[in-house]
């Protein structure tokens, strides 16, 4: 394997992240780059000039279809093919009226059909009283009673079967939690609260009758909506903030548990096929080391070694979330694990130019399923505020760029020749890793860690033996160092001895050698006087 001296890295600028059309958001390779605004924004122009020039090709065909016409009634002769299905239309219509004319001659069918039309009309006006009263009724309720009490959260499972039971089961036991729930939390905004859920169910039951749209189509009434409900909360119902994006989070989880199984992973497009060819693409290139992206992560470290295996986690955890902004908290886990290893094996913070290398990398070891079907789930039904700002929007990019750098990985970008890349890629050979140096490829993975256990224990070993060859230099020190000092004392004793002289005489008294003491008068005596 022919490495080159200069290894390049993987380095995505901050400036690459953003929306090429400068607004300043977080942009997204599922967007051509752009950001959720600037996107529908270019979607809108395109539709609107498709729509055109559909409409231009409609009018264009009308003409046409009308000067032929006009030259066929013109001329007498063969008729065109184009004008089959006119005269089989005008045949059948004739056919029609014969047939009404003699039924309406017949005396049965004209004693029945006055029979049936008195029923049809006596049925009608019952139905029409009781639908009447049942209105009144229900208009009442409404008006006294909160809308989320309405209809409970069993009644609204009113959708098309799945195909197991099982699963139909489930998705209904979380359906009517998810609904509990959002009923829970609207009822702390009141007023509110009844408009959200009301605006809530209308959309529910618009996107029921549209199933027929693309899933762009339901993608963009999902933006719309998400758009309004936000809009009004601030200026309509003057709700805070903070408010705000938590209620914006309840209605993106109430509405995407019901509508999960329509729009995730749809047959009308090919997520799936995409899912497949990536899988497809990461099982090839399982021979990629740390080494080759310049992943600074160690492994062999046991607390890196854990925060790899729960990044790994999470990212394949994102597959069985429901809602939007649950997938998006599985890749914040999982890069914010990728963060620490990085910290760990570095003793530092890591940069933005570690974070991606080992997120290419964290996606190649994990290998997570149906991962394009779950980044354009979160593309078309996540709300877009969390997508163009914040944590969770940088680290999804930074995931739909290592999914784009995993689908145009090269040779180059492994710092790899050509042939080497072509012989790993087709599994004629395997790159060596340095923990498998001088074992057979038939080794089992058991037989290696107990080489790698032995390796650390006599590295273990090493270690002790030298710190206590250094505790016993450490003791011959300070002893040498006492006998230096205890020397020291002895050559100063010897240099300046020590004298000791005889005690001093007692001090005579200061009269005691006068010998004119006997010639003094005596001391004075004290005296009584009495009075």
């Amino acid at each position: 394997m022919n490495l080159k001296s200069e290894r390049r890295g993987i380095h995505v600028d901050q400036s690459e992240l953003l929306c090429k059309k400068g607004c300043g958001y977080y942009g997204n390779p599922a967007w051509q780059g752009f950001c959720s605004k600037c996107w529908r924004e270019e979607y809108h122009k395109a539709r609107q000039k498709q729509i055109q020039e559909d409409w231009e090709l409609a009018e264009r065909l009308q003409r046409e279809e009308e000067e032929a016409y006009a030259s066929s009634q013109s001329t007498q002769g063969a008729q065109s093919l184009t004008f089959s299905k006119f005269e089989e239309k005008k045949t059948n219509e004739k056919t029609r009226k014969v047939t009404t004319v003699k039924k309406f001659f017949t005396a049965s069918s004209r004693t029945g059909a006055k029979k049936v039309a008195q029923e049809k009309i006596v049925k009608q006006g019952q139905l029409g009283r009781e639908r009447n009263a049942d209105n009144i009724l229900r208009d009442l309720k409404e008006i006294f009673t909160p809308s989320w009490e309405l209809a409970s959260p069993t009644e609204e499972i009113q959708e098309a079967k799945a195909p197991s039971p099982s699963i139909n089961r489930q998705a209904s036991i979380e359906t009517d939690r998810v609904s509990k729930e959002f009923i829970e939390f609207l009822k702390t905004y009141h007023k509110p609260g009844q408009d959200i859920y009301k605006q809530c169910k209308l959309f529910l039951d618009t996107m029921n009758h549209k199933r027929d749209l693309s899933i762009e189509e339901q993608s963009e009434c999902a933006q719309d909506f998400y758009q309004n409900v936000a809009e009004k909360l601030q200026t309509r119902w003057k709700v805070p903030p903070e408010k705000v994006d938590k209620a914006m989070d309840q209605i993106e989880k109430y509405i995407m548990t019901r509508q999960y199984k329509y729009v995730f992973c749809p047959e009308t497009t090919d997520d799936e096929k995409k899912d497949l060819t990536v899988q497809k693409r990461i099982r090839a290139l399982h021979w990629v080391t740390p080494q080759m992206l310049c992943v600074p992560v160690n492994e062999e470290i046991p607390e890196v070694s854990d925060m790899v295996v729960k990044a790994i986690t999470d990212i394949i955890e994102m597959d069985s979330k429901r809602v939007p902004r649950d997938k998006l908290a599985c890749i914040t886990k999982c890069s914010k694990h990728i963060f620490n290893a990085i910290k760990i094996t570095k003793n530092e913070p890591a940069s933005a130019d570690d974070f991606l290398p080992t997120l290419i990398y964290i996606v190649l070891k994990g290998n997570p399923p149906r991962l394009q079907s779950n980044i354009q789930y979160i593309t078309r039904f996540c709300n877009p505020s969390r997508l163009m700002t914040g944590e969770d929007g940088y680290y999804f990019t930074n995931l739909c760029c290592a999914v784009a750098f995993i689908e145009k990985l090269d040779a180059q970008s492994l710092n790899l020749s050509q042939e080497d890349f072509d012989r790993f890629m087709t599994g004629q050979t395997s790159p060596k890793k340095q923990e498998s140096d001088g074992f057979s490829p038939d080794v089992c993975l058991g037989v290696k860690q107990m080489y790698k256990n032995l390796d650390l224990l006599s590295q273990l070993n090493e270690r002790q033996e030298r710190i206590v060859n250094e505790a016993k230099k450490l003791e011959k020190d300070l002893i040498d160092w006492t006998d230096g000092i205890t020397k020291e004392v002895q050559d100063i004793v010897e240099k300046y001895p020590l004298e000791i002289k005889p005690k001093n005489q007692a001090l005579a008294a200061i009269d005691s050698e006068n010998v004119e003491n006997d010639k003094l008068p005596p001391p004075l005596q004290p005296q009584v006087y009495a009075g």
